[in-house]
């Protein structure tokens, strides 16, 4: 079955086509024929893609030219895929695209799966829109897109970030306010990058050749967005992302932890409202905030590495050990666990990171091997601990899109989801 992914954003949507069934997902072998961006929706748009027939080499295009909403950016990236241009092997026609994946952020407590769009599962996406403002409605434009393009007999399934999170524990996901704060408003803690945390359970229990129930790890996604996940027995226990994404760790302009008093004391000391300190705790701090250059981790140990910029070392300093405190906390509450996964962009890429967090952790078991950290490179899976360390520490890429893929064929093969 070739499956669009669909993963849309305020003003660009990133897509993949992937070829998948039953057979290709038990032997791990599902394929990407083309993935791609197209960015600056509503102006002058980017369109980056790539093709990836068998036995051929990857072939990389740009194109620019206006485009207006998310419907004539849709419309734009269905035309490429059956176009000369993009090449894909045994697509010609918008006939051979079976059905559609969204990623959507949030489900609130409506879903606990991917399930199949339909009037009421829109309908439950729009309520949760005043919970994700920022993204509900880029991911709503997405599916009504494809409703126009490629009409209503193409199945679309909605894959939610926050459904994974749906076996957290009352006491785990409840905040300790007035109890009908939650009644009214479902005030809790829902918790984000679920799809990426149940892809790399999966993977290491793959690796690791076990059951479900048998996997215990600390998930760790460390993008420009981060957060933590307690997996015990192959299910979430905890997070660090809250109501919102805001919660948690230090991340790349997101302050993560606050004391909620903070809030009114910037709106008295600086005359801000509260619309203008969200934004400063979502687009303005994190590593921006601290280092008062840049988001991006990258260029941070880059300032550390030749200048020893001050506030890029604190900021790095900060964003470790707010993570190497969340997972010591996190071991206390499972127990232990058997591994942590590192990924994401940071998780994957930054070797210094992993060894500042995992750094003077032997109380716990933990015995880096410096030589295997330094090696693990971008897309490949590797083991950064000894064999002798008692908790195994791995790398391992995440693959968002080859879930969403999986989850859009089992949901409209009408499969159980795994």
């Amino acid at each position: 079955m070739k499956i669009l992914v669909l993963n849309c954003g305020s003003s660009s949507v990133k897509f993949q086509l992937a070829e998948t069934d039953a057979e290709l997902i038990e032997q791990n072998k599902d394929r990407v024929l083309a993935e791609g961006t197209l960015e600056r929706i509503g102006g002058e748009a980017l369109l980056t893609f790539e093709t990836m027939n068998d036995g051929e080499e990857k072939r990389t295009s740009r194109s620019a030219e206006p485009v207006r909403d998310h419907a004539a950016a849709v419309d734009k990236i269905l035309k490429w895929l059956i176009s000369k241009e993009a090449g894909i092997k045994g697509l010609t026609s918008l006939a051979g695209v079976e059905a559609v994946g969204h990623r959507v952020v949030h489900g609130g407590e409506a879903f606990s799966s991917s399930v199949k769009i339909d009037a009421g599962v829109i309908k439950q996406i729009e309520l949760c829109i005043e919970l994700a403002p920022l993204h509900n409605p880029q991911n709503l434009k997405g599916i009504f897109a494809v409703q126009k393009t490629l009409g209503e007999a193409v199945p679309q399934v909605a894959v939610f970030d926050t459904a994974f999170h749906h076996t957290l524990p009352e006491h785990a996901y409840l905040y300790a306010i007035p109890y009908q704060l939650y009644r009214r408003h479902k005030i809790r803690r829902y918790g984000f990058h679920g799809i990426s945390h149940r892809y790399v359970g999966f993977r290491y229990r793959t690796i690791a050749g076990k059951e479900k129930d048998e996997v215990t790890i600390i998930s760790a996604h460390l993008g420009n967005g981060c957060s933590l996940c307690a997996i015990k027995r192959g299910d979430s226990i905890d997070t660090s992302m809250g109501l919102t994404p805001l919660e948690g760790l230090v991340m790349g302009t997101r302050s993560g932890d606050l004391d909620p008093a903070v809030v009114e004391y910037i709106a008295h000391k600086e005359g801000l409202t509260l619309g203008e300190i969200q934004t400063l705790l979502n687009k303005e701090s994190g590593l921006l905030g601290v280092s008062g250059l840049t988001n991006d981790m990258r260029e941070l140990l880059d300032e550390v590495r030749d200048t020893h910029d001050r506030r890029a070392t604190l900021a790095v300093q900060m964003f470790c050990y707010r993570l190497k405190k969340y997972i010591g906390s996190y071991l206390a509450a499972m127990n232990g666990a058997a591994a942590i996964v590192f990924t994401g962009g940071i998780g994957e890429n930054a070797a210094s990171v992993r060894e500042k967090v995992l750094n003077e952790m032997q109380w716990c078991g933990i015995e880096l091997d410096k030589a295997a950290n330094e090696k693990a490179v971008k897309g490949a899976e590797a083991r950064i601990t000894t064999e002798a360390s008692r908790i195994a520490v791995w790398v391992i890429p995440t693959n968002e899109e080859l879930l969403i893929a999986r989850d859009t064929f089992r949901a409209v093969m009408n499969l159980p989801q795994k």
